[in-house]
């Protein structure tokens, strides 16, 4: 099974910003413009959880923990859906993942690792 491909993970001070990317693969190409798509994040020792998502309406919900420092968008056009990040926080650490579900199945990535120093 074809995976989400994320991209944009770093070390980044504390404050900081960084801008994840996710590629969906081409055979839901026919349906992205339709699917919700996430963000995941794990910490180490800790349970993954959502970050953020888009709904095909544009709809976004977040995090608590990410109200107003992190935004989630989607170019349909271009199959990628991006997370911006601002005013990082060390207890922003983990491994970011994009997720979504089509055609019957949940998709995954492989991760992008966020590491922020304090």
């Amino acid at each position: 099974q074809e995976q989400l491909v994320e991209s944009g993970g770093g070390l980044v001070q504390a404050g900081g910003s960084l801008t994840l990317s996710c590629k969906a693969p081409r055979m839901i190409l026919s349906v992205f413009s339709g699917v919700t798509m996430a963000w995941y994040r794990q910490a180490p020792g800790k349970q993954r959880e959502l970050v953020a998502e888009v709904t095909s309406g544009r709809i976004t919900t977040y995090a608590d923990s990410v109200k107003d420092r992190f935004t989630i968008s989607r170019d349909n056009g271009k199959r990628m859906v991006y997370l911006q990040m601002n005013s990082l926080k060390p207890e922003d650490t983990g491994v970011y993942y994009c997720n979504t579900a089509a055609y019957g199945s949940v998709f995954w990535g492989q991760g992008t690792q966020v590491t922020v120093s304090s």
